[in-house]
C-alpha cells in the first residue's frame, strides 16, 4: 500500500506539471477580478490532474467501490462539464440540471439512495421510503455545490477535502472495509501535491495551480458517493447517516448559511459573493494562511467529534440535534458578523493600546 500511495503522489505531481502547461496553451486559467484577488493568471488544472490519477487507480482496482465504472462515468461527465465551465462560464441552470441527472443515474443504476437518516428521533431508524430519492438529489447537488463554494483561498478546498476523506478512511478502516479505506487514502495522496502547489510549496508562486470548478464538483460528488456507500449499506454500514454531517461540517454549514443569507437578501442562492467564512476571517485581520489554519482546525475538531461519537455509539438524535445547534449558532454569527467584527476589532485595538502602554 505504501508503494502504491507513493506512486499516486508522484503521478499526481507530474500530472500537475503536464496539465498546467496544457492549460496555459488553451487559456484554461483563472484571471483576477472583483471577487478574485490573486496575482496573475493561474492554471485551473488541479481537479483534472488529481482525478486522472484517481480514475487510473479505479481502472486498476475496479472492485474498490461499488459500481466503480458507473462512478467513473458520472465523475467524468462532471469533470468535463466543469472544464467547459472553467473555459466558457456555463449557465448555472444547465449545471444544476446535469447534477440532478447525475443524481438519478447514481440512484437507479448504482443503487445508492438515502434510504434512512438514522434514529434522529430516538428509537428505530427513520425510513424515508420514496422521499429518499428526493433527499438523495438534494444531498448530491448540495455536496457538489458546498465544496465548490468553499474554494475561496489557497489550500482550503484541498485541505477540507483531505479532512473529509481521511475521516471516511478512518471509519471504513474501523469497520474492516479495507478496499474503501485504500480508496480514501489514495484520494488523499493524490490531493496533497495539489495543496502544495496551490500554496506555492516548494516551487513558489510561479507554479501555482487552482482546482477549478471541474475539481471541486468531482470532489463533492465523490464525497457524497462515499457517504452514501458508507451509511446506507444496512448491516455493513461503516457509520450512521448523522455522522456523515460531521465529516463535512464546515462545507455544509457554510453552504446552508450562505444560501439562507442570499435568499433573505432577495438574491439567487448560488450567486457568488465575498461573504463566506474565509472572507469574514480575512476581514477580521487574519492572513490567508492563518485563515486556512483556523478553518481546518475547526473542521478537524468537528470531524473528530463525529468519529469519536461513532466509535462510542452516541445516539443519533444527540448527534443530529447537536449538529443542528452548531448550524444555528454558525448561521446567527454569519448573519450578524458585522456586529461581531466591530466588537472584535475594538477589542484588538484595546489590547494593542495596552501592550503599547506597557512597553512605554
Amino acid at each position: 500500500m505504501i508503494t502504491n500511495n507513493l506512486g499516486l503522489f508522484i503521478c499526481s505531481f507530474l500530472s500537475l506539471f503536464v496539465f498546467r502547461k496544457v492549460a496555459i496553451y488553451i487559456n484554461l486559467v483563472d484571471v483576477p477580478n472583483s471577487r478574485k484577488h490573486h496575482a496573475g493568471s493561474v492554471p485551473l488544472v488541479g481537479g483534472l490532474a488529481v482525478f486522472i490519477v484517481v480514475f487510473s487507480y479505479l481502472l486498476v482496482f475496479p472492485g474498490t467501490i461499488s459500481s466503480s465504472m458507473l462512478y467513473l462515468g458520472c465523475a467524468s461527465i462532471l469533470l468535463f462539464v466543469g472544464l467547459l465551465d472553467d473555459l466558457y462560464d456555463i449557465s448555472f441552470r444547465l449545471r444544476l440540471l446535469l447534477q440532478i441527472v447525475i443524481s438519478g443515474i447514481m440512484m437507479f443504476f448504482g443503487g445508492l439512495v438515502l434510504n434512512n437518516i438514522g434514529a434522529i428521533f430516538g428509537g428505530s431508524l427513520v425510513d424515508l421510503s420514496y422521499f429518499g430519492y428526493v433527499m438523495t438529489v438534494i444531498a448530491v447537488v448540495g455536496a457538489i455545490n458546498a465544496f465548490n463554494m468553499v474554494d475561496g483561498i489557497d489550500g482550503l478546498l484541498g485541505a477540507l477535502a483531505t479532512i473529509t476523506f481521511s475521516s471516511l478512511g478512518i471509519l471504513f478502516y474501523l469497520n474492516n472495509q479495507q478496499e474503501l479505506t485504500a480508496f480514501c487514502t489514495a484520494i488523499v495522496f493524490a490531493i496533497v501535491p495539489y495543496i502544495l502547489m496551490n500554496l506555492g510549496i516548494p516551487l513558489g508562486q510561479r507554479f501555482k495551480v487552482f482546482m477549478g470548478d471541474a475539481g471541486s464538483t468531482v470532489i463533492g460528488f465523490t464525497v457524497v458517493w462515499l457517504l452514501l456507500e458508507g451509511s446506507q449499506s444496512g448491516k455493513l454500514s461503516a457509520f450512521s447517516p448523522v455522522t456523515a454531517l460531521w465529516l463535512a461540517a464546515i462545507p455544509i454549514m457554510d453552504a446552508v448559511s450562505t444560501i439562507i443569507r442570499r435568499i433573505k437578501k432577495g438574491q439567487s442562492p448560488f450567486q457568488p459573493d465575498r461573504e463566506h467564512l474565509h472572507h469574514i476571517l480575512q476581514r477580521l485581520g487574519l492572513g490567508s494562511k492563518m485563515t486556512l489554519a483556523v478553518i481546518c482546525s475547526i473542521a478537524s475538531l468537528l470531524a473528530s467529534f463525529g468519529i469519536i461519537a461513532q466509535i462510542y455509539d452516541v445516539p443519533d438524535y444527540i448527534m443530529f440535534y447537536g449538529f443542528i445547534l452548531c448550524l444555528i449558532v454558525y448561521n446567527q454569527i454569519m448573519m450578524n458578523i458585522w456586529r461581531f467584527t466591530v466588537v472584535i476589532r475594538r477589542f484588538v485595538r484595546v489590547l494593542k493600546r495596552q501592550s503599547k502602554n506597557k512597553i512605554e
